[in-house]
């Protein structure tokens, strides 16, 4: 398998667009995207687990019941959630594609962020309808770049592999910045792929996939409204499609993996106000259960996120987080290590500190990229989660973000 270009639009038979059609006052920033299927595809999607939900959310979920779409239409700049009309606006933003595309309402996959409680106008929609039709091609980067809300980074990956003898593409691009937290994570995520797969099967590699991926990622602890991670699979790569597990799903949900933990770690680099990626290993976990736990209370503890962004190497905090996550763990069987590309530090033995270099520390902390390696002594299992430091930035940012 390679990483290659071309985002959502390298597998075959896809094309994508995204413009400003003026829902944001930014007359620059793009704020319509659209991603669309040259033949009818495979669905799959997950949502947020959150009670209140967008109306696009209602409608995608309706619109998919027979596991088949056409196109992906996102907005960006208004949520359309906790709207009285929400429905209505998003069926109708379904119709306006599928009169521009000659595709059936039915076949579209709609998606929607930004300001929770804010009305939708469809006026800027409906009128950039056409532009955002005619821009259609290989422009996965405009889509990426629509879908955005207070990330500062296009979250875009590729990557190609074989099934069925047959040279298969997989693309995908995401947004999140803020409002990031299990389960399942708070993004859109739109990814296609040109291999053929079943429905049924295309479901279960991606329930299976967000376990290990998009629900071990946290920004903030705020879980969102209108979360949706959605596969297309329109078969013109021309493998027998993917039936049955075997060896070509296997090859699928490799793909699949690669795609979504990338996208993980971009998002969770590009978290509101964040100067450091923080990824978190767990190994020798009685089981993936504890393993999990430990990861992502570790990379959801705010203590241990501001220590990060000081570059303290309190690894008190780490251990706390895993005493109080639930973990089967023994607590004097944990090992804690510190590691960038400035070097390795060894910080806790068995549950004890040892001695170490504030220095080395330091610097291993000041990186941007930071992983902190936990082992258990307890089994076999582990975990990654993946989040970001705490900064005065964030609350900067979400200090005024409707206003």
């Amino acid at each position: 398998m390679d990483r290659i270009q071309g985002g959502v639009c390298a597998a075959q038979g896809f094309t994508a667009s995204g413009v400003h059609c003026g829902i944001r006052k930014n007359k620059v920033k793009k704020d319509l995207a659209l991603i669309l299927s040259d033949r009818p595809a495979s669905a799959a999607c997950v949502y947020t687990t959150n009670l209140v939900q967008g109306a696009p959310i209602a409608v995608t979920q309706a619109h998919i019941q027979n596991g088949v779409a056409r196109a992906v239409l996102c907005n960006s700049g208004y949520a359309n959630t906790c709207n009285a009309d929400g429905v209505e606006v998003a069926e109708a933003m379904c119709g306006l594609l599928a009169d521009a595309a000659g595709i059936s309402a039915q076949d579209v996959i709609i998606a929607s962020t930004g300001v929770i409680g804010q009305p939708l106008p469809l006026g800027p929609i409906a009128a950039g309808m056409g532009p955002l039709f005619a821009a259609l091609g290989d422009n996965s980067e405009d889509a990426a770049v629509a879908i955005l809300t207070t990330d500062t980074r296009k979250k875009e990956v590729a990557v190609a592999f074989t099934a069925g003898g047959k040279a298969c593409h997989m693309g995908g691009i995401a947004k999140g910045s803020g409002m990031i937290h299990p389960n399942m994570a708070t993004m859109l995520v739109f990814i296609t792929t040109d291999a053929a797969i079943t429905p049924a099967l295309l479901h279960r590699a991606l329930q299976e996939n967000v376990k290990d991926t998009f629900n071990m990622v946290s920004i903030d602890g705020d879980t969102s409204t209108n979360d949706m991670v959605s596969v297309l699979a329109n078969g013109a790569a021309g493998n027998a499609p993917i039936a049955e597990v075997g060896a070509d799903y296997l090859a699928f949900c490799e793909a699949l993996h690669a795609i979504t933990e990338y996208l993980c770690r971009e998002i969770a680099r590009d978290g509101e106000g964040a100067t450091k990626l923080i990824e978190c290993r767990v190994e020798g976990a009685r089981d993936a259960a504890s393993a999990k736990l430990a990861a992502k209370s570790v990379i959801c503890s705010n203590l241990v996120k501001a220590a990060m962004f000081g570059a303290d190497a309190n690894w008190g905090r780490v251990l706390c987080a895993i005493g109080y996550s639930g973990a089967d763990v023994d607590v004097h069987k944990v090992d804690v290590r510190f590691v960038s590309k400035a070097g390795s530090v060894e910080v806790c033995r068995q549950g004890a500190g040892v001695e170490f270099s504030e220095e080395l520390a330091k610097a291993v902390l000041s990186q941007g990229e930071i992983e902190v390696r936990i082992a258990l002594h307890s089994g076999a299992a582990s975990a990654t989660a993946w989040g970001c430091d705490l900064t005065y930035d964030y609350v900067k940012i979400n200090g005024d973000y409707r206003t």
